[in-house]
């Protein structure tokens, strides 16, 4: 539920994708920091979550962006892939055999995405580059799947995701100096929306996640994600004025199944 508000806050940010991201983070591993340094944290394992810290860097930032060049609903569509990507890394890095149901699956997914994809491309040229970045976000996505399941194998929820978050927020503050974007120049209604995606997306969600990560494997937990779209969609038609055109049902109708028949 959480999660599903993640683009709604993005888009009321208006900001650059990649400065939302950062305060998301950010704030979010702030609040955190006092129970954080009180259970004396270990420097053990720290290649786990600096590695997931870039992933999430990366989706959150080509995330965020393509949100602003699209629809809420098809950019939480996309993004939300990861499922399929999870299911590839595996057969690729770690030799896993994928039943014939996989294959089906992948199949519908991708007719979903080129209908979503098409369907933007046609009617709003700027659409569908918003459309392919939330795509590739959602194979970064798929990265910190895989990399938090390992990391909480050795480190609790309040360690693993402090480490994160304090790493993705430098990574982003980084890109967001390099691309030179403002870091404080906006108005208070923006940082409202920051604070929002910081305790309800971050703190709500990805922690959450985090969590479930450390009892449960990548391929069982991504999956559970499929709803966000559908949320999100529903909540962007009253909150954004988004109404899908009726191919871009059909389209993520395809790509929601196609996930569900992958796992």
């Amino acid at each position: 539920m959480s999660l599903g508000f993640s683009a709604l806050f993005v888009r009321w940010a208006h900001a650059p994708g990649a400065v939302t991201a950062m305060y998301r983070t950010g704030i979010a591993t702030l609040v955190v920091t006092p129970l954080f340094l009180r259970r004396r944290p270990r420097l053990h394992h720290l290649k786990y979550p600096i590695i997931g810290g870039a992933f999430t860097a990366l989706d959150l930032a080509l995330w965020n962006a393509g949100i602003n060049r699209t629809t809420a609903g098809t950019a939480t569509l996309l993004g939300n892939t990861a499922p399929l990507w999870v299911a590839l890394y595996a057969l690729i890095f770690f030799k896993e055999n994928l039943r014939g149901r996989f294959w089906l699956g992948l199949a519908l997914t991708l007719t979903g995405s080129v209908i979503v994809l098409g369907t933007d491309f046609l009617h709003h040229p700027v659409f569908g580059i918003g459309d392919l970045m939330a795509l590739s976000a959602g194979v970064f996505y798929a990265g910190y799947y895989l990399v938090t399941q390992r990391g909480r194998e050795h480190m609790n929820t309040l360690e693993y995701m402090w480490w994160m978050g304090a790493s993705c927020t430098l990574m982003l503050l980084a890109l967001n100096l390099g691309l030179d974007y403002p870091i404080f120049a906006y108005p208070p209604a923006s940082f409202l929306a920051f604070l929002g995606a910081g305790l309800v997306t971050q703190l709500g969600g990805y922690f959450t996640m985090g969590y479930a990560l450390g009892h449960l494997p990548a391929t069982v937990v991504a999956p559970t994600m499929i709803a966000q779209p559908l949320l999100t969609t529903l909540l962007a038609i009253p909150l954004l004025g988004e109404i899908p055109h009726p191919w871009q049902w059909f389209g993520g109708a395809a790509v929601l199944s196609g996930i569900v028949i992958v796992h």
